[in-house]
């Protein structure tokens, strides 16, 4: 059995999609509908930068999106397969359940696209410039992980937005409070903690206005049931209902990406090969998560035909 997976923001790069759209109408026409949709040129800032606009939020969500979804479109027709053929489940890290939906039928490429803009929007407006932070802790598990951003609070915002792997877990919050976090990570035996040069603290309470947005844009939004499961965030398990679809990906913005957990869960569910699509950032979690399952990058032409050949 095998899961689809997408990932989330810190996967883009300037020159993303390029080469791919080169070799492929139909990836360059995914590219053109997104740049459509969201009535700017996208691909042009994916392919040429500069790298501090393409990184952010705004423009990082749909692009990584559309980078990803333009390969899925390539396998589907290049292969004369569907999703539903080549795949049992579909999950993505963040932005990437968007992606996930979207591969899966459950959204439509052009909702997708102006979903992810908005989103990246009010997540940025949710949260002045420099008040919130994000920090990657490394050598943490979610129990030490939410030891120390309990310890770190003090009456601010901290707590863990990413449970990424055994590894690496991410805490979101007050600025003043992940600081602390970072001063604290040895009391806490934690390896170390790194400020990630994020634009907004993602995943914790103070994004509360952001998901009241996308509370209001969604309710608008057609949602049609997926054509496989989807793993959400913030349940770590699969989701086919649209309404249930609809409040996680409320839930989502506030809420804790449960990674590890949903990696542990597609484990459990048989899936043994996990497929990842525009990145190469998931593929290293799930071997630490699961040692005993295949990963595969897609990026480039070579690696779709050497998929479609060993399907």
């Amino acid at each position: 059995m095998r899961a689809f997976i997408f990932p989330g923001q810190g996967s883009q790069a300037v020159g993303m999609g390029k080469a791919l759209a080169e070799a492929s109408n139909t990836a360059h026409e995914v590219f053109q509908e997104v740049d459509h949709a969201l009535e700017q040129n996208l691909f042009q800032l994916m392919c040429e930068g500069p790298e501090d606009e393409l990184t952010l939020t705004e423009n990082a969500q749909p692009a990584i999106m559309a980078n990803a979804i333009a390969t899925l479109r390539v396998i589907e027709k290049e292969g004369g397969k569907s999703l539903a053929d080549l795949c049992s489940y579909v999950a993505g890290h963040s932005l990437g359940e968007y992606t996930a939906l979207c591969a899966a039928g459950a959204l439509n490429l052009t909702t997708t696209a102006e979903l992810l803009k908005l989103r990246g929007q009010s997540m940025q407006k949710a949260v002045p410039v420099g008040e919130g932070g994000m920090a990657a802790l490394l050598g943490a598990d979610i129990k030490k992980a939410a030891g120390l951003a309990k310890a770190a609070a003090q009456g601010d915002v901290c707590t863990v937005a990413n449970d990424n792997d055994p590894t690496q877990v991410v805490i979101s919050g007050h600025m003043g409070a992940i600081e602390r976090a970072i001063s604290l990570v040895k009391e806490h035996e934690i390896k170390r903690g790194v400020l990630l040069p994020v634009s907004a603290p993602f995943h914790c309470s103070l994004m509360q206005p952001a998901a009241e947005a996308m509370e209001g844009a969604l309710a608008e939004a057609s949602i049609l049931p997926p054509a496989v499961p989807v793993f959400a965030n913030v349940t770590a398990d699969a989701a086919s209902d649209t309404d249930e679809i609809r409040q996680l990906l409320v839930q989502q913005v506030t809420g804790t990406v449960r990674w590890r957990e949903s990696v542990l869960n597609l484990s459990e569910a048989g899936v043994e090969q996990f497929v990842e699509f525009g990145g190469k950032v998931l593929g290293g979690m799930v071997k630490r998560i699961n040692k005993e399952v295949e990963t595969t990058s897609l990026i480039s032409m070579d690696d779709i035909e050497a998929f479609l050949a060993s399907v």
